[in-house]
């Protein structure tokens, strides 16, 4: 038995300074193991490790009326390009000339281009959707436009209830919500008893100007999509907003930054991140503190913080739809109407950050560099929210100018998958141009 265990402990020891590339590990990869073990809530650095994402039994957080299928997913990831279904819009010209990704393109990580994204009501697309502008046949209050920087649409499975202030979800922090859900005829949908990204997703597509019938689905081509996704609902509700909703929620749920390089490391490729990479990674989970908020698979975590950012209509661009009476500006409070929860918004997932040029909320911050120097003073910029408001996590975190540098890059490239856009199809059944289908957009993507 004596000599049983003194074996198992050479072969754990061989497999911990060696890997299957033959990576020796080094006394960083120690330190960070340990770290990560003690933020972890189960103990393990499996915690933080993703599934694949095709492998629907464990993927997280799954509405019980709209499990996951390989059927619902293909159907979504098609929906969410469609520009086909763009029938709504407020002027003629627009129709079938947007959809849910004009305001979530891949290759931007599935956020928008610019600091505000716009689907119906714009034009244009340049290199990344960063030249997307106003339609000239539009006011500002006529576009389709987010008044808030939107979250991208990547890692969703962990998250339980939608958009930055939780708005939508029968479940999770919206327990004990109820009182509220009715003042909106849109977050009256909570009353469904759907989870967050299902009940979400059905206000997005009314509020996106989007159209799903069955007369769009035949001309469209996408009947026999939906027959294979939903074959237990009644054909005569079987083509509609929320089924088109449901497949574009379980196509969310398989969005996963899960070969960006800290995941290849947390799964024994040790040579996945560089010791910068990995300096940085120790810090995140020790001197600087960011567990003590992002602490999920996708270090996200469902609660709300004040960080003391500037709101989006407080930026120098030109936005459009919001202003200093926004509900959104109050973050979680705009939603429960409870003082308390004012100027406290989700903490949101940080894989993939590294393009999306602008930060937080309001788009106040355009580099990686810039947020970790905010956090790392621990001043709130925006001086109309009260200290009472802001997160006690949010204070000066004594880094120096070397390890904001690793920080940074942990946070920039270590949680980098790039990859990312093998998740966009290559073309839609409408074969129209995607993630938009005007004329200036077709022009910019090279699309005829």
């Amino acid at each position: 038995m004596k000599k049983a265990l003194i074996l198992a402990s050479v072969v754990a020891s061989t497999f911990w300074f060696s890997c299957k590339d033959d990576h020796v590990v080094t006394s960083v990869d120690k330190d960070l193991e340990s770290a990560i073990t003690a933020s972890s809530p189960s103990g393990d650095i499996s915690h933080y490790i993703m599934p694949e994402s095709d492998d629907y039994a464990n993927l997280p957080n799954q509405d019980v009326k709209n499990p996951v299928t390989a059927a619902k997913v293909e159907l979504g990831r098609m929906l969410f390009f469609e520009t086909g279904i763009g029938l709504n819009p407020k002027y003629p010209v627009s129709k079938q000339a947007y959809s849910c990704s004009s305001c979530h393109v891949p290759s931007m990580s599935f956020t928008a281009g610019r600091f505000q994204g716009i689907a119906d009501g714009a034009v244009g697309f340049g290199d990344h959707g960063e030249s997307r502008v106003k339609n000239q046949h539009y006011n500002g209050s006529e576009v389709d436009a987010q008044g808030a920087r939107p979250l991208p649409t990547i890692n969703l499975t962990y998250v339980t209830n939608a958009l930055w202030a939780g708005s939508f979800g029968s479940y999770g922090t919206n327990v004990g919500t109820e009182s509220v859900w009715n003042l909106d005829t849109l977050t009256a949908l909570n009353h469904k008893g759907f989870e967050g990204l299902e009940a979400n997703n059905q206000r997005a597509l009314v509020v996106h100007r989007q159209v799903i019938n069955k007369n769009i689905t035949d001309s469209l081509g996408y009947t026999a999509m939906f027959d294979a996704a939903f074959p237990d609902i009644p054909e005569n509700e079987r083509y509609s907003l929320k089924t088109g909703a449901f497949a574009i929620a379980a196509y969310f749920r398989t969005i996963l930054t899960n070969q960006a390089p800290f995941q290849r490391w947390l799964k024994g490729d040790y040579a996945a991140m560089n010791d910068q990479q990995k300096r940085g990674a120790v810090l995140f989970f020790t001197k600087a503190g960011c567990n003590n908020c992002h602490n999920s698979a996708s270090l996200n975590n469902m609660r709300y913080e004040g960080v003391g950012v500037n709101n989006l209509f407080q930026s120098p661009y030109d936005v459009f739809r919001t202003d200093i009476n926004d509900a959104r500006n109050l973050g979680r409070g705009g939603f429960t109407k409870n003082p308390d929860d004012n100027y406290k918004f989700k903490v949101p997932q940080l894989y993939n950050l590294k393009h999306f040029g602008f930060y937080f909320h309001g788009a106040s911050k355009t580099s990686l560099r810039d947020v970790v120097e905010y956090f790392n003073k621990g001043i709130p910029e925006n001086t109309v929210i009260p200290a009472s408001q802001i997160s006690k996590n949010f204070k000066p975190l004594g880094l120096t100018a070397e390890e904001m540098d690793d920080l940074t890059e942990f946070l920039e490239n270590g949680l980098y998958d790039a990859q990312i856009e093998r998740y966009a199809p290559s073309q839609v059944m409408s074969g129209n141009c995607f993630p938009n289908n005007d004329s200036q957009s077709k022009l910019d993507m090279g699309c005829n």
